[in-house]
């Protein structure tokens, strides 16, 4: 069994660092960067200005807080203890409150597309351990029936501020369609709040930026080719927001008959989603939103991922296809340049 195992959630190449300025002059365009690993992921953040160390090292201070407290594996995790409280409520942390409010959002606009506890399906599959496994439909079936999203309460308590989760008992969550999204969302408000006027951080494709460039441009992100990884096929010019890819091609295994199987789990059947879609991007401010919606569409398929968006509006997105077809919510029309001449591109109201 050949075994593929990357660790992006974007684009590899998603963040072109090379479009930026040649930085040296005045300080506020001084550049640092630091690289982190975290979430099974190689991160990059990079912040400009006086004011840019004290804001990297705030920005990975929270990348490696929320990474300890989002690991279903780790004991001392929020996580673990939600896995394993046999029914019982949790106390979590803002941040957990925020990203089950945000999925809860999508999982029901979305019929379900998204569900965060698929957990025990993605586990089967070996996608946690990369024991790669194509199940039966037996244990398929099994663990279909843990599913329970619409179960999880989240209770609110704002007299104090804090937050406690209940789910049934059977049932096991995992933040990763949300975990990096909320993350980037975190770390570039700890780089403004440090004094950072422009950033940007790549955590493992996930891409969120703050504010724009020292001289005042946009930032532009390449999107990567599906079919060729290490290149992109286009690229977009964008402001202050969060650019998000979830594809096929990011991770996935290939078993002893030639079959392919990729981690993009449909919660109906708990099998790989299987549609004409190859890689989705979204692109709006929220980064947990865009983390959940990435997922989402790619489950729906191309016709009911551009239905949601005609209906619930408030990100773009770009939709790359089996059959090399480039298309982009009507949003993108500026933004968008496609470079790579194998595929064809559309726009759609």
């Amino acid at each position: 069994m050949k075994r593929t195992n990357i660790f992006f959630k974007g684009a590899a190449l998603l963040l072109c660092l090379a479009m930026l300025l040649p930085l040296a002059g005045c300080g506020e365009s001084r550049e640092s960067q630091t690289a982190v690993f975290a979430m099974d992921t190689y991160m990059t953040l990079t912040a400009y200005g006086k004011n840019r160390e004290a804001g990297l090292q705030a920005a990975e201070g929270v990348i490696r807080s929320m990474d300890a407290m989002l690991d279903p594996e780790l004991p001392t995790s929020t996580v673990y203890a939600m896995n394993h409280a046999g029914g019982e409520s949790v106390v979590v942390p803002g941040q957990v409150a925020r990203m089950l409010s945000t999925a809860r959002t999508v999982y029901e606009q979305s019929g379900g597309a998204l569900d965060l506890t698929i957990y025990p399906l993605v586990s089967l599959w070996g996608f946690v351990d990369g024991k790669y496994y194509v199940p039966k439909d037996e244990e398929i079936a099994g663990a279909l029936g843990r599913l329970c999203f619409d179960q999880v309460v989240l209770s609110s308590f704002p007299a104090t501020g804090s937050h406690t989760v209940t789910m049934p008992p059977q049932g096991q969550i995992s933040f990763a369609a949300a975990a990096k999204g909320c993350a980037a969302n975190y770390a570039i408000e700890a780089m403004r709040n440090a004094g950072v006027t422009s950033g940007i951080i790549s955590l493992g494709g996930n891409i969120q930026t703050l504010g724009l460039k020292p001289d005042g441009t946009r930032w532009r992100i390449g999107i990567t080719d599906p079919f060729n990884p290490d290149t992109w096929l286009g690229t977009i010019d964008v402001g202050e927001t969060a650019v998000v890819t979830s594809g096929s091609y990011q991770r996935y295994f290939t078993d002893a008959h030639g079959t392919t199987y990729h981690h993009l789990l449909r919660p109906k059947t708990g099998y790989p989603a299987n549609n004409t879609l190859v890689s989705v991007t979204i692109i709006c401010e929220d980064g947990t939103l865009a983390d959940c919606l990435s997922t989402a569409m790619f489950v729906l398929g191309e016709s009911q991922a551009l239905s949601y968006w005609r209906t619930y509006g408030g990100f773009d997105m770009i939709l790359i296809t089996n059959d090399y077809r480039v298309v982009c919510t009507s949003g993108l029309i500026e933004e968008f340049k496609l470079s790579n001449s194998h595929y064809t591109l559309s726009y759609t109201e």
